[in-house]
């Protein structure tokens, strides 16, 4: 009787054992943490110290006059610059040298060096405490935001114009394909 009841015990805790671990395994396999429970606003505020860039190198001292819109403007360029290196990486690990199109040149330049530009000198005039800079009205602070807004917007709209693109250009190198499989079948 109490052999039988020892194993019972150890049968119980086997299939406990095993059910805990296959549990952890499932939430392993599909990228989530047990028993760790974090939740995110999406609207809420960003704050800088957690905000991490992948590709594109700014001075977090320049973002500190930014919106929060503005921000999330960033971090989504920054994410779609990541989808076109990685595209591009793709045709280097294929030993296929891109071409280099004025659009692609154009957007680099912008990215790299204008960018940065750009938020250096708006972190310029919302900082200044020159009252000749700065006149009573803040016309000047209106414009710097204006005028960033709008820098914003069109790199995005190259962004998205070049990523559509290579968008174009994958599906019709798949037409293409399919043609020349088509054209074997005879």
């Amino acid at each position: 009787m109490i052999m039988l009841l020892g194993v019972g015990i150890m049968t119980v805790f086997f299939v406990f054992y095993l059910c805990k671990k296959s549990w952890h395994m499932l939430h392993k396999a599909v990228g989530i943490t047990p028993g760790v429970l974090t939740c995110q606003d999406v609207n809420a505020p960003l704050s800088l110290p957690d905000i991490t860039w992948q590709t594109l190198a700014l001075n977090t001292k320049h973002l500190h006059t930014l919106s929060d819109e503005q921000l999330r403007q960033l971090q989504h360029i920054d994410k779609k610059v990541v989808i076109y290196h990685s595209n591009q990486q793709q045709l280097h690990v294929k030993n296929l040298t891109p071409v280099l199109t004025e659009q692609q040149f154009v957007l680099h330049k912008l990215l790299h060096t204008r960018l940065p530009e750009i938020l250096a000198k708006h972190h310029y005039l919302l900082n200044s405490n020159n009252k000749d800079i700065r006149n009573a009205d803040d016309t000047s602070l209106t414009e710097a935001n204006g005028l960033l807004q709008e820098a914003l917007d069109n790199i995005e709209r190259r962004l998205d114009k070049l990523l559509e693109q290579l968008q174009t250009q994958h599906l019709e190198d798949l037409r293409v394909m399919k043609r020349y499989l088509d054209s074997q079948e005879d």
